[in-house]
C-alpha cells in the first residue's frame, strides 16, 4: 500500500493506494473509498480474431460513455443528435476538487445524455449514449512471424527534474498522471485558480490550477512526462 499527503485549494489531503488484481486499484482519500481501474494493467489474454457481427459493421454499433469516478456533472457540451468526433469534451465531472473533461472516444453521434448538470455520478454510470460513426469491417490476416529484434541499447538516464527554490510557491501534482498540455510559460502573471497545465489521471483530463497568484518562476515538467502524487510541477514568484 502507497500513502500520500497533498494539498487542493489550501484543504490538507490524505491518501492510500492499494493494488487487487487485473489492474484494479483500491484509492482512499480522506476516509472515502474508490475502486478504479488501471487499464494498462489489467490481465491479457490470448488474441483471438473475431470478424465483426453485419449489424455492428453496418452502423458502427454503440459507444457508451460511463463515468470513471464518482463525481458532479458541473457542465454538458452535447445534446441528442449532435455529431462528435474523437477527442472533443461531451461533459465536464468535479471529483476530488478536480475538473475532469469528458471526452468521446470515438466519431459518433449523440443518441441520449443520461445525465443533468448538478447531478452526482457514481463510477460506472452512464453518461451519455452513442452511436459510432460506420467502419467498414476488414479482414483480419494473420501477420507473419517479425524477424528477431536486435538487442537493446540501455538509454541514458533521463536527467532528474530540477527542484523548486527552497520556500518557493508550487503547483504540485494531486494525483500521479501525464502531463499531456502546458498553458502557461516563464514569465506570465497567474491569478488563484487559473489554469497551468492539464494531466491526464485515471483516463481523465485535469485542469491543475494555480492556489494563489503570482509570476510563472519555472516550469519543472514538460508535456508527457510522468509525475507523482505530489510533485512539483510550476513554481511562482
Amino acid at each position: 500500500m502507497k500513502e500520500f499527503k497533498f494539498k487542493i485549494g489550501g484543504q490538507d489531503y490524505a491518501a492510500t493506494v492499494e493494488d487487487l488484481k487485473d489492474g484494479q486499484m483500491k484509492v482512499t482519500v480522506n476516509g472515502q473509498t474508490y475502486q478504479v481501474e488501471v487499464p494498462h494493467k489489467k490481465a491479457k489474454g490470448p488474441h483471438v480474431a473475431m470478424a465483426p457481427a453485419a449489424s455492428e459493421a453496418q452502423t458502427g454499433g454503440p459507444k457508451n460513455v460511463n463515468s470513471e469516478l464518482p463525481g458532479t456533472v458541473t457542465k454538458i457540451n452535447v445534446s441528442a443528435g449532435q455529431h462528435v468526433k474523437r477527442g472533443e469534451v461531451l461533459l465536464v465531472i468535479e471529483a476530488m476538487k478536480m475538473a475532469n473533461d469528458i471526452v468521446s472516444e470515438v466519431d459518433g453521434t449523440v443518441q441520449r445524455v443520461a445525465v443533468t448538470s448538478g447531478q452526482s455520478v457514481n463510477q460506472g454510470d452512464l453518461l451519455v449514449e452513442m452511436v459510432a460513426d460506420f467502419v467498414a469491417a476488414k479482414a483480419e490476416v494473420t501477420p507473419k512471424p517479425a524477424p528477431a529484434a536486435p538487442a537493446p541499447v540501455a538509454a541514458p538516464a533521463p536527467a532528474a527534474a530540477p527542484a523548486p527554490a527552497a520556500g518557493a510557491k508550487t503547483v504540485t501534482a494531486p494525483l500521479p498522471g501525464t502531463v499531456t498540455k502546458i498553458t502557461v510559460k516563464v514569465g506570465d502573471s497567474v491569478n488563484a485558480g487559473d489554469t497551468v497545465l492539464m494531466m491526464e489521471a485515471m483516463k481523465m483530463e485535469n485542469n491543475i490550477t494555480a492556489e494563489f497568484a503570482g509570476t510563472v518562476k519555472a516550469i519543472l515538467v514538460d508535456a508527457g512526462a510522468q509525475v507523482q502524487s505530489g510533485q512539483a510541477l510550476v513554481e511562482l514568484d
